[in-house]
């Protein structure tokens, strides 16, 4: 493995969820009840679940691939929630995806980067 091609590029999925008013503790509770279990799930390297005080809700992944991604994605206590979507949130979620550019430095190993 060089500095400049890592052997494994990992991709994040990352961005905010603005809940019905309504709905917000649902939400909470929902996006709150699979940190642990999805954390354990193989290929996952970070999973975090922020609150802002204006109510809108930050989601941060990064998974060891994009394979990784579509497998949890798949999973039927995501596919529930991600199907009723518009019943839950007050706009559609402002989401992005990419490619990790910067080593990763947590359950990858070398920290020499």
């Amino acid at each position: 493995m060089t500095k400049t091609q890592p052997a494994r590029t990992p991709v994040s999925l990352y961005g905010f969820l603005r809940p019905r008013p309504e709905r917000a503790e649902e939400v909470r509770r929902i996006l709150t009840s699979l940190v642990a279990p999805t954390r354990q799930e193989e290929g996952n390297l970070e999973y975090h679940l922020h609150e802002n005080e204006d109510g809108r809700l930050f989601l941060y992944e990064v998974w060891r691939s994009r394979e990784d991604l579509d497998r949890h994605n798949a999973l039927p206590p995501l596919r529930a929630f991600l199907e009723n979507l518009a019943e839950y949130l007050e706009e559609p979620p402002e989401a992005y995806f990419g490619t990790m550019l910067s080593p990763y430095l947590g359950h990858l190993g070398d920290r020499s980067d």
